[in-house]
């Protein structure tokens, strides 16, 4: 399983990468644990500086804007 984090205060971007993250997960079958971080020192924390981030299994794999379906089957 992997552990998948959405960095971000919330925003609308970062709600549709969470919700495009879930939607490939489940098309692909892929068990994740999904978090959103919106803590802004746990954001800078993982070198963040523009949201939202994608951060899986402790690694920085997005950062700035909303990923494309392409780039998240990969990750998964």
């Amino acid at each position: 399983m992997k552990n998948v984090k959405v960095l971000g205060t919330g925003c609308r971007n970062c709600e549709t990468t969470a919700k495009l993250i879930e939607e490939v997960a489940a098309a692909k079958g892929a068990a994740i644990e999904l978090e959103k971080v919106t803590d802004m020192a746990a954001i800078l924390g993982y070198g963040v500086m523009s949201t939202p981030g994608v951060v899986i299994d402790g690694k920085v794999v997005h950062a700035g804007g909303v990923p494309d379906r392409k780039k998240i089957e990969g990750w998964l």
